[in-house]
């Protein structure tokens, strides 16, 4: 009869030759497309460290936000105000003008979604972009702000070594398809809903 120090061996031994299987099974190598959605709170600020990362590899990177215009949050300032030793490697863009609740102007919130997918399709084009963000993306898509086949066409066209995330809630059916890497983020309890106001470091 096995101890239990045994069974926890047997079983670490057997969960370590699936995970070398699947490992010799990834040989594709190339740019992947990440898809964060749903009501849950954490889509941007996975995206964000995701791009922390790419750049602590050295990756040249390029951010487009397109509804969080209004005001200023803690990563806009970090990347931008405090990133000094990677502007040389980070292009940042706060392109929208705030939540659509908020201009209640449907052409203002087109004409910004218009002008910032423009900057997106130029980073998505460029061989020598490594990575790309583009924050809330979804919502310009949900509210047909911006195609969704222009954006599959650019993703699909994109340089093959290039990593694109994209968030935002209600991420189309036709993107999730195409991405390579789906996470839904589910709200369980959000202190906003108890009265608690927008924090600094959480969700500014």
């Amino acid at each position: 009869m096995l101890t239990p120090e045994e069974r926890y061996r047997e079983r670490a031994q057997r969960k370590k030759e699936l995970v070398d299987r699947r490992i010799a099974r990834a040989t594709t190598d190339r740019g992947v497309v990440v898809v964060n959605t749903g009501n849950g709170k954490g889509k941007s600020s996975s995206g964000f460290g995701m791009l922390a990362r790419s750049l602590g590899h050295g990756f040249r990177c390029g951010v487009v936000q397109f509804i969080k215009g209004s005001f200023s949050t803690g990563e806009d300032l970090f990347f931008r105000t405090m990133g000094e030793a990677f502007a040389d490697r980070l292009e940042y863009h706060v392109m929208g003008e705030g939540f659509t609740w908020e201009t209640q102007d449907r052409e203002r919130d087109i004409a910004a979604a218009q002008a910032a997918w423009a900057v997106a399709a130029r980073m998505l084009a460029d061989e020598d972009v490594d990575f790309v963000l583009l924050d809330e993306l979804n919502i310009a898509l949900v509210k047909e702000y911006i195609g969704v086949e222009q954006v599959l066409a650019a993703l699909a066209a994109r340089p093959p070594r290039q990593h694109v995330v994209i968030t935002g809630r209600g991420a189309p059916d036709a993107l999730v398809e195409a991405a390579d890497t789906v996470t839904e983020m589910r709200l369980v309890k959000h202190a906003f809903k108890a009265g608690i106001m927008a924090q600094k470091g959480i969700e500014l």
